[in-house]
């Protein structure tokens, strides 16, 4: 082998491994505005071996081209524009335009939205654009199932997302994106929260509200309009990172949109969570929804979304039927400032004995994070035992009934709900035993390690404090679930069409707070 030889062979293996590293994270197949034909990842390949750009920087890497500069090369030549867009009665297949020329094609329904797009993308001087009408052979469960799990990234590393707004006039003014249909779709969430780089078009393809910036994302009145319309933080649009932080208020982002198929109304988020999922289309909505869920669960311990109203899903009665079950604002647990959290501790030293406020610090402590196996949720909780359920007269209306409920350790309340429950009191007891609980979420209450000697360091707390802090805490209203005990150690929620606010008689009777345990749910 000449040493010329070698080189040339040494570049083109280096180049490979570029391209093909690229290609991990772009779309199964794109259009190539310049010929306006579809192709997959090896014609891909195939167009750039006989571009200028691979002489050009094959010749260079004889010479030691900085790996860098490959990958720059590499990534400016497969760079790919993006379509979000909202699906019209009939839209162009990948088997419509599959070896033909999108911009020949007449009589196929759509295709002038997808030529459009072509050259709007070509215009710009990108080669590679994708729309998930023709771009995803929608009857390859494989590819669907690929493709569903990988459009947020494809998104994420795009150059450029173009919304293309078909609803909206030309002539309109500031205020009609909220209006537009596009608004509505689940699969749009992602669509402009992933990508880096969007722009948004009128139905007539002109630029929306004639925003000339390279990146509409960087405009104050339109990124303001769209955090009018959908209610997300302007700032998340630029900052937004896939995972399951925050998971309660990623729902309620959802809570408002509909999707054709019922199961993407869960399969649209899966990118949101940076989950990967089997995708099964006929599974239902609510076995969508509840798999979605249980996966949040199981990997973060993320308990925030147990917070709903609404009816209780089949999967799980933990969970809920419906997305909509999101809309309302979580319940957020009121916040003493730091005069208060002292003056609080301070009183209760006087009252609570430092046995007991170690023993229920070190109880939850030791409780397990929650978890979901098999549609079953374990779910840590502090429990109070109901000693009396009374049906309020007057207040049920139809199917809905109002219930005045009394608990050990608890102030009284009422509660709403769909199901008809025993009345009982103490001297009429009822089979069947109900519980109102408050889930157990450490990051909720700032639990402390007591081993933890720099944060304990850093707060100035000793633990007999730390632990008074604590009880502080619990004694703060805070959003109960209502269980009734099943056969054994199991248990079923009863929804409730409002949130339930529960809140502690007396914290200085820590024993009454000794009810905790691990719940198996139903």
């Amino acid at each position: 082998m000449t040493p010329e030889y070698q080189y040339v062979t040494e570049a083109e293996d280096t180049i490979k491994k570029v391209i093909d590293a690229h290609l991990e994270k772009a779309p199964l197949r794109l259009l190539d505005t310049s010929t306006g034909r579809l192709c997959n990842q090896d014609a891909q390949r195939d167009a750039f071996m006989e571009s200028k750009e691979y002489s050009e920087i094959l010749y260079s890497s004889m010479t030691h081209t900085p790996l860098h500069e490959i990958k720059n090369v590499v990534a400016k030549y497969f760079s790919w524009v993006m379509l979000s867009h909202r699906w019209g009665k009939e839209e162009p297949t990948v088997h419509d335009i599959q070896g033909k020329v999108v911009y020949q094609l007449k009589g196929v329904a759509g295709i002038e939205k997808l030529q459009m797009f072509c050259k709007k993308a070509r215009g710009m001087g990108y080669r590679w654009a994708w729309s998930d009408t023709c771009c995803i052979d929608q009857k390859n469960p494989v590819e669907v199932q690929r493709s569903v799990n990988s459009m947020f990234v494809w998104y994420r590393q795009s150059a450029l997302t173009i919304v293309y707004l078909s609803d909206v006039s030309p002539s309109v003014k500031w205020g009609a994106l909220a209006n537009s249909v596009w608004t509505t779709r689940g699969w749009t969430v992602q669509e402009f929260l992933a990508p880096k780089v969007i722009l948004f078009y009128h139905k007539d393809w002109n630029l929306y509200l004639n925003d000339r910036s390279p990146n509409h994302k960087e405009s104050p009145t339109i990124m303001k309009e769209l955090e009018h319309s959908t209610g997300i933080n302007a700032t998340t649009f630029a900052t937004f990172n896939p995972g399951m932080r925050g998971a309660r208020e990623k729902l309620r982002w959802a809570s408002h949109r509909v999707t054709t198929m019922p199961e993407d109304i869960a399969y649209s988020l899966f990118g949101i969570f940076g989950v990967q999922l089997p995708v099964n289309y006929g599974e239902m909505k609510q076995q969508a929804i509840g798999r979605l869920l249980q996966e949040i669960i199981a990997r973060s311990g993320d308990i925030t979304s147990l917070d709903w109203v609404g009816k209780p899903s089949e999967f799980n009665s933990c969970l809920p039927a419906e997305i909509t079950s999101y809309t309302t604002p979580s319940h957020t647990p009121p916040s003493l400032s730091a005069k208060e959290m002292q003056k609080s501790i301070s009183m209760l030293q006087k009252t609570v004995a430092e046995k007991a406020a170690l023993k229920l610090y070190t109880l939850l402590d030791n409780l397990s994070a929650p978890r979901f196996a098999n549609s079953r949720l374990h779910l840590p909780c502090i429990t109070f035992a109901i000693t009396e359920v009374k049906q309020q007269r007057g207040k049920g209306q139809g199917t809905n009934f109002t219930y005045r409920v009394k608990a050990d350790g608890l102030q009284d309340l009422s509660i709403f709900t769909d199901d008809k429950l025993a009345q009982f009191s103490p001297t009429q007891p009822t089979p069947q035993a109900f519980f109102l609980v408050c889930p157990w979420n450490r990051q909720d209450f700032g639990l402390l390690d007591f081993a933890n000697g720099a944060q304990g360091a850093k707060d100035g707390l000793d633990s007999f404090s730390r632990a008074l802090k604590l009880i502080v805490r619990l004694g703060q209203p805070f959003t109960a679930l209502l269980l009734a005990q099943q056969r054994g150690s199991e248990y079923k929620r009863i929804a409730s069409d409002h949130s339930i606010t529960a809140e502690v008689k007396n914290m200085t009777a820590v024993r009454d707070l000794m009810g905790v345990k691990m719940l198996e749910i139903l």
